[in-house]
């Protein structure tokens, strides 16, 4: 239901989180996502332009978080580069449904407000410190984003 955008806004934003507050340049977070390099410059700018990170230039720049992970949301993220499109009226513009949806696209849009729901309650520092035996995307790649600058 994500795009593949939204997926490698994540991860990218995932890595920043776990770096934090050290810079990774595009090719680290490239490597580690597994993000082919020219599209995730493409992803960094949607999210440079959304005021989630800022990048800087020069041997020691690269992308950092603007704020704090526990203040960035994932809905945050995903509003960045590919909203979550609600549906308010019947996609098919059916007259005889007036302004209501039918049950499918009523329930269509249940899934999306409670997306929307889960993604606005959960930070990125959510994601990054859960326990649970499964570690996050780039947690046992700290050390290695960072020396790859």
């Amino acid at each position: 239901m994500m795009s593949q955008t939204v997926e490698y806004a994540l991860r990218a934003m995932v890595c920043l989180a776990n770096a934090s507050p050290e810079p990774q340049t595009t090719e680290a977070l490239a490597q580690v996502t597994r993000v082919p390099p020219a599209y995730l410059s493409k992803v960094m700018l949607g999210l440079t332009r959304a005021g989630l990170v800022r990048s800087q230039r020069g041997p020691n720049g690269g992308f950092t978080l603007v704020r704090s992970p526990d203040d960035i949301s994932l809905l945050q993220v995903v509003n960045a580069v590919d909203p979550i499109r609600r549906i308010h009226t019947c996609p098919l513009d059916i007259p005889q449904h007036g302004g209501r949806l039918c049950p499918l696209h009523r329930r269509l849009d249940q899934v999306l407000a409670m997306t929307e729901s889960a993604f606005s309650e959960t930070s990125l520092a959510d994601v990054v410190g859960e326990k649970g035996g499964v570690t996050p995307l780039c947690d046992k790649t700290r050390r290695k984003l960072v020396s790859l600058k």
